[in-house]
């Protein structure tokens, strides 16, 4: 076997392996605030959106450390033990206690800032410049296809379930825990890739400013390195911009990933099909998610016309979302009790405008996405890990923020906050697009600061 093709061999286990993990963690999310909700007649007090607060919190602050432990012990070894920490989170839904409910949120919010971190290694170790674009294309199709399996399941498993029994709940996350131990264990089949001569002399030629600048440091000097680069970067025109838009995307990933399978679950006018349109929710974003990110994601490479246009389709497909949620969906259904709510909107609620707007989140999710990591790329060519990783930071404190909101808010003031953050967002957007050409010309040293 050619080291072409075990490189893209190991493409596929890396992103058999996240789809496997994340069928059961995506799914786990998505359920997790119905789970609890009909829990929290026990001696069990918690709650999904703080718990999610609690990770996405957690893991914007380990991004500063993430570096130091791939550094240490490795791609394959990180992603193996974060994988450990995933499966120790959902199976605390089996028997949840919480203390524990919330111990393991803060460990997984270690674990997913390790895990990404050794996920992007991972990929730039077995991709090239010629290779990139499809092997970043293989792992996206492969992670987002997780949305179908595992909420496929709850649909059909929770199919005219009006309350969520112990065993109901057992079944499933027993389930999902095996699931995510799978894909953990797959790791272990991802091999060092081999170098033929001629891709060794284009690496070397390509990393020449970077051994300079880390040759006889210690892991932890590189780490401290980056982190300084990534302060840098914070203060810059640039950056400052695509901030706004980086905080929408995490604030209607937090949206579409976990308040609005909540909502749905808690529509009373559903009847009895309320619960497993969850999973129904769930495999619309996915199809949005993977279509917008498919058509898209290919686009950025060869697009004359720039990002612009499929970032405006982005927000005007989120606004149309919003328009027909505010109008579909109970006031109070991200708030609501064990028991529903039997509310109005300002129509009767419809089953099928409910999964059409799912669709429609995973669909604009896409749209911004695949740019901003498109515009990302393009602008920090030569140092991009301190733009990804200020990136992946501001993305979390905003999911983590519109998660400890989401307990509290009604619909329409969550739906209200992200109209106006998107309205933003992407205004900002198309300032650094229309000015990137002459960031970079100006700037083709800038890996230097």
């Amino acid at each position: 076997m050619n080291p072409e093709t075990k490189k893209l061999l190991n493409i596929i286990v890396l992103g058999t392996a996240f789809m496997f993990m994340f069928t059961a963690f995506q799914t786990c999310g998505n359920v997790a605030q119905t789970v609890i909700t009909n829990l929290n007649h026990t001696d069990f007090h918690g709650s999904g959106y703080t718990s999610m607060a609690v990770i996405y919190g957690v893991f914007s602050a380990s991004n500063l450390i993430s570096p130091s432990v791939v550094a240490i012990i490795g791609p394959q070894l990180s992603m193996f033990v974060s994988g450990i920490f995933y499966s120790i989170y959902i199976a605390v839904f089996i028997q949840p206690s919480t203390w524990s409910f919330y111990t393991a949120s803060v460990f997984l919010g270690i674990a997913a800032a390790v895990l990404w971190t050794a996920q992007g290694n991972c990929l730039t170790i077995n991709s090239n410049e010629n290779t990139i674009g499809r092997n970043s294309g293989i792992f996206w199709a492969l992670l987002q296809s997780s949305l179908f399996f595992g909420n496929l399941y709850i649909y059909f498993a929770w199919q005219g379930k009006l309350h969520i029994s112990e065993n109901d709940r057992r079944t499933v996350f027993i389930a999902l825990t095996v699931i995510s131990l799978v894909g953990t264990v797959l790791f272990f089949l991802i091999r060092t890739p081999e170098e033929s001569n001629s891709e060794e002399e284009d690496a070397d030629a390509s990393t020449d400013n970077l051994i300079e600048r880390t040759s006889g440091q210690s892991n932890m000097t590189r780490a401290v390195d980056a982190f300084k680069r990534s302060i840098k970067l914070c203060v810059t025109k640039e950056i400052l911009l695509l901030s706004i838009t980086t905080a929408y995307t995490g604030l209607e990933l937090t949206f579409f990933s976990g308040v609005y399978g909540t909502c749905i679950g808690a529509v009373n006018k559903f009847g009895t099909e309320e619960k497993s349109l969850i999973g129904l929710s769930g495999i619309f974003i996915g199809i949005g998610e993977i279509l917008g990110g498919g058509i898209f994601g290919l686009l950025s490479k060869n697009n004359r016309f720039g990002r612009n246009p499929v970032v405006m389709l982005g927000i005007v497909v989120h606004f149309v979302a919003f328009y027909l949620i505010f109008y579909n969906m109970p006031n109070d259904a991200p708030i609501a009790s064990i028991h529903g709510t039997d509310s109005i909107a300002f129509m009767e609620p419809s089953k099928e405008v409910a999964i059409f707007c799912s669709f429609l989140l995973g669909l604009g999710d896409s749209c911004f996405n695949t740019q901003l990591l498109s515009i990302l790329g393009f602008l920090y060519s030569e140092d991009s890990a301190p733009a990804f990783a200020v990136f992946k930071f501001i993305q979390s404190v905003c999911a983590a923020i519109a998660y400890f909101y989401s307990n509290y808010l009604l619909l329409q003031w969550q739906l209200l906050i992200m109209a106006v953050v998107g309205f933003f967002g992407t205004l900002s957007f198309f300032t650094v697009e229309w000015e990137a050409p002459a960031f970079v010309a100006k700037n083709t040293d800038y890996s230097s600061i």
